[in-house]
């Protein structure tokens, strides 16, 4: 995320970092952000990002990136939002993460409807032009909801 920030800076963008106040003392916070907040905990981060956030680019990372990817996935998918999702993944690192997703799908565990929530690149060029289209709202049926069958 720093490196991200630093060319953000040196491209002229406005940065605005989010830590929750626990790991201030144990994570080098980005102290040349524009703003830094400061939350209670991480869920207060996450909903304090996810409310300031136009649209998410995903990119290659840990634990921590994978878990809010698929809450704001899931949220998309339960039209609990509209905004653009995007994973930007030059080098293949999701690409385990792609067939697991279809993988669900096929055995019936997930919807189709899932990837209209998401948008898959390997380009940063693509990758924002994806962010810059306008998303398909997501329309369920009743029978999107039901469990599947086995």
């Amino acid at each position: 995320m720093g490196a991200v920030a630093r060319a953000a800076r040196a491209g002229g963008a406005r940065t605005v970092g989010v830590i929750p106040e626990g790991l201030v003392s144990v994570e080098i916070s980005d102290e040349d952000n524009d703003e830094l907040v400061v939350t209670a905990d991480m869920r207060a981060r996450k909903g304090e990002m996810d409310r300031r956030s136009d649209a998410f680019l995903v990119l290659p990372g840990g634990i921590g990136t994978l878990e809010e990817l698929f809450e704001v996935w899931t949220a998309r998918v339960l039209t609990m939002h509209d905004k653009p999702i995007v994973i930007l993944d030059p080098t293949g690192v999701y690409e385990p993460l792609r067939e697991l997703m279809k993988g669900l799908t096929e055995q019936g565990f997930a919807r189709p409807k899932i990837w209209d929530a998401v948008g898959w690149t390997d380009s940063v060029p693509e990758a924002f032009d994806l962010l810059e289209r306008s998303q398909p709202r997501i329309e369920f049926s009743p029978e999107d909801y039901a469990e599947a069958e086995l």
